[in-house]
């Protein structure tokens, strides 16, 4: 079935789903981790690569935002 979709659908299907997925899921895994564990390399290392996909996968617009744009400190 995914030949079927052609090369930018099946790209917008793994922006769409799949980033934002792998980000929530390396969150869930590194709190699952810190809560055995306690905080460690391997729960840092999940953090942050949650936090770079959900930063990613906000769009296209996120990236946009101008200083005019963002509230003031």
């Amino acid at each position: 079935m995914w030949a079927f979709f052609s090369r930018r659908l099946r790209m917008w299907l793994i922006l769409a789903i799949a980033v934002p997925l792998g980000g929530w899921l390396a969150g869930k895994l590194a709190t699952v981790i810190e809560n055995r564990r306690g905080p460690n390399t391997v729960s840092r290392t999940l953090r942050q690569a949650g936090g770079w996909l959900q930063r990613r996968s906000k769009g296209p617009l996120a990236a946009r935002t101008t200083e005019k744009d963002r509230p003031a400190r």
